[in-house]
């Protein structure tokens, strides 16, 4: 069961299309592997498109119906006054409800959005993946020992995004961080010191957390990363002058 989730922030910014990339790509993939948030989304941006085409909510309703009211005023008043004269004039009348009628009775489009999930391989290991991640998955994996990486191209300055791999009974050294660090786990399990994680977890670290993520079985995260991170046990430490460089 998921335990961890994106908070109501991150899901309004979602719905509203303010988030960078790296989040919003993180966002997308949760919540199509939770049902919960994913209804929740749902909500939120059918409340975000209403206050996009209607800004100013009853306000606007009550001015609209005031005008059309107006309007019709001026329609019949225009009538009398035509009705006295040998031939009337026909004062032509935007119907919206039979536009937006016309509208929606058109064909539905063929070409719809590709959702079905995604195979990614790894190692000869293959796991299944939000569709989210479809025009990322054309890059390299880097491996390093037990630990792979393919980086992803989001172009936000200091923010790195991969999708990140680690082999059964593979561990990620101790360490902290020196900005946030998100992890979102798509597939397998992993544990650290705080508890286990199963695929949809969502979780957000800084620099008050110290932790050293392994898997008894394999794992597959998408993570994003702001800054280095800060090893802080044994041989691991050697790698931090060189952090700038490898996260």
């Amino acid at each position: 069961m998921i335990k961890h989730h994106p908070q109501q922030e991150l899901l309004v910014s979602h719905a509203n299309g303010v988030l960078p990339l790296s989040m919003a790509i993180a966002v997308s993939a949760h919540c199509a592997l939770c049902e919960t948030c994913r209804e929740q989304l749902a909500l939120l941006t059918e409340q975000a498109a209403n206050s996009a085409l209607n800004p100013d909510g009853a306000h606007a309703h009550a001015h609209a119906h005031a005008a059309k009211h107006h309007i019709g005023q001026e329609l019949i008043h225009t009538a009398h006054i035509d009705a006295g004269n040998t031939q009337a004039t026909n004062v032509p009348v935007m119907d919206i409800d039979a536009m937006l009628a016309q509208i929606m009775a058109q064909p539905a489009a063929t070409d719809v959005p590709n959702n079905a999930p995604l195979d990614v391989q790894v190692k000869q290991q293959h796991y299944t993946v939000p569709s989210v991640f479809r025009q990322h998955l054309a890059r390299p994996w880097q491996i390093l020992g037990k630990v792979s990486r393919m980086r992803f191209d989001v172009d936000e300055m200091n923010t790195r995004a991969s999708l990140l791999h680690i082999d059964a009974q593979g561990e990620i050294p101790q360490h902290t961080h020196k900005g946030y660090e998100l992890t979102l786990l798509l597939a397998g399990v992993f544990s650290d010191l705080n508890g286990d994680y199963v695929p949809g977890d969502f979780i957000v670290l800084d620099s008050q957390h110290h932790h050293s993520p392994k898997t008894v079985d394999g794992c597959l995260c998408y993570t994003v990363l702001d800054a280095p991170l800060h090893f802080t046990k044994g041989l691991s430490k050697l790698l931090n002058p060189i952090g700038e460089l490898i996260y």
